[in-house]
């Protein structure tokens, strides 16, 4: 994700970093390689003009040049500016992010309609928005009012039902808008706080399309106007983001495909010219790769700085607080088993690609390559851990030589690779005790660092 745009600028505030104090040619030179790295990452001209100008105003004032630390005065204006073009930080009435979707109290029904081109993600990311909404303690309906598109409604209902949200559509309807206002009478009768709309797509804007939203529009009068656009696109769904919210109106915008886009053109170029911020992204195909937003977050991950919040949140969606302490307890006193091991690999799995994971870790981001990642062994672990029975989960030390011949074969692998997990289990096992240990005692955590930095220096 950004990868290419974190190391151009990363190379570019090089230049300054470091150094005691910085002349105008440090600025400039700065300045002009993040230009190019703005470019190349399919900026909009008009926001990389705005960008450079404003920054080298900023970075030549006499509070810059005179600071302590100017090469990290530098990048805070870096992030600051960065944080400003993707997007506003400031908090509303109930001091809650700008980000965030603007929807009634849970007593009266909210109307959010999902806009977009065919092909952009739009039913994809309806269903996802559902599930984030049941999470949050609300309760969505899915509306089907993609009429065109064959097949719109079927995968909206598989996709409700994936997620245990139900789905209202009709087969073989005609208008929109008589859909809706039945799903509006259903929602009513069923206590639903909020309805997600599916709307139509063409391949391009066109009037007939335009016109079917304007009038599902004036009779839904939706809290929230969401484009879909792709983000793999780059300008064009800026284009297209600024198109349909002079014909349509939008309140927001998700870009979809984030993971794989790794110029950040549309992010970057979003806020600048529609004014409307970019209120969600999608990470991956699973209905929980689905994440709110964050302006500040995002421009720490473009500099290199990681975004550990992000990733703490993530890890609390899927971890228990009282699962992780009976499992701290169990490291501490070496009950840590194959059973507990498996558990973890799921865990992590929830959370995301690892990839998506370490660009979160500061200073990891473009220092390890997807192709870095062994992501077959952690099949075979998951396959090997997944072929044992509880018995031998519980207790590794039964798993004999005609055991691990069952287990290989049950999982495709070898029965040396069964054996090569199991010793990799026992160390990590000891070393987690001797981990856990440490965080108890800190003079103990010390003083076997030290002996680790001896021994490396030798």
């Amino acid at each position: 994700m950004l990868d290419k745009l974190t190391q151009k600028i990363s190379d570019a505030l090089r230049i300054v970093s470091g150094k005691a104090t910085i002349t105008e040619k440090n600025i400039d030179d700065a300045v002009e390689a993040i230009k190019m790295a703005l470019l190349e990452a399919d900026v909009n001209l008009r926001v990389v003009r705005r960008f450079v100008n404003s920054t080298i105003e900023e970075a030549k004032g006499e509070k810059v040049l005179r600071s302590v630390d100017p090469g990290q005065q530098f990048v805070k204006i870096i992030h600051d500016k960065l944080t400003g073009y993707l997007g506003d930080t400031t908090l509303n009435a109930n001091g809650r992010s700008a980000q965030e979707l603007q929807l009634k109290g849970p007593d009266t029904i909210s109307v959010i309609l999902m806009l977009g081109l065919q092909g952009s993600g739009k039913t994809t990311s309806s269903a996802k928005l559902a599930l984030r909404l049941k999470k949050e303690g609300r309760k969505p309906l899915l509306v089907a009012c993609d009429l065109v598109r064959p097949a719109a409604m079927e995968q909206l209902a598989v996709l409700g039902n994936q997620i245990g949200v139900p789905v209202y559509k009709e087969d073989g309807a005609k208008d929109s808008v008589k859909v809706f206002k039945e799903a509006w009478n259903y929602a009513g009768k069923n206590l639903i706080d909020t309805i997600i709309v599916d709307t139509t797509g063409r391949l391009q804007i066109d009037e007939p399309m335009m016109e079917e939203l304007s009038r599902l529009k004036n009779a839904a009068k939706p809290d929230e106007l969401l484009l879909v656009a792709d983000s793999m696109t780059g300008q064009s769904a800026v284009d297209i983001a600024k198109t349909f919210d002079e014909k349509i109106g939008l309140t927001g915008v998700i870009l979809t495909k984030f993971d794989s886009d790794t110029r950040g053109g549309a992010a970057l170029s979003l806020k600048t010219v529609t004014g409307k911020p970019l209120k969600f992204v999608g990470t991956g195909e699973k209905p929980e790769d689905f994440e709110l937003f964050h302006p500040e977050r995002m421009a720490s991950r473009i500099l290199g700085m990681g975004d550990v919040v992000t990733l703490v949140e993530k890890a609390q969606e899927v971890i228990d607080q009282k699962e992780a302490e009976e499992l701290r307890k169990k490291m501490e006193k070496e009950n840590f088993t194959l059973e507990d091991w498996l558990g973890q690999l799921r865990s992590m799995k929830k959370m995301g690609s690892l990839q998506s994971m370490l660009e979160m870790i500061p200073g990891m981001a473009g220092q390890i390559s997807e192709e870095d990642i062994d992501k077959a062994e952690l099949k075979y672990q998951e396959a090997i851990l997944s072929s044992m029975t509880r018995k031998e989960r519980a207790n590794h030390l039964i798993i004999g030589p005609s055991r691990r011949s069952r287990i290989a074969r049950g999982s495709g692998t070898s029965v040396s690779e069964v054996g090569r997990l199991l010793k990799k289990f026992e160390k990590m096992r000891t070393m987690m005790k001797k981990m856990s240990k440490m965080s108890r005692n800190p003079a103990a955590a010390q003083s076997m660092f030290s002996k680790m930095g001896q021994f490396q220096g030798r």
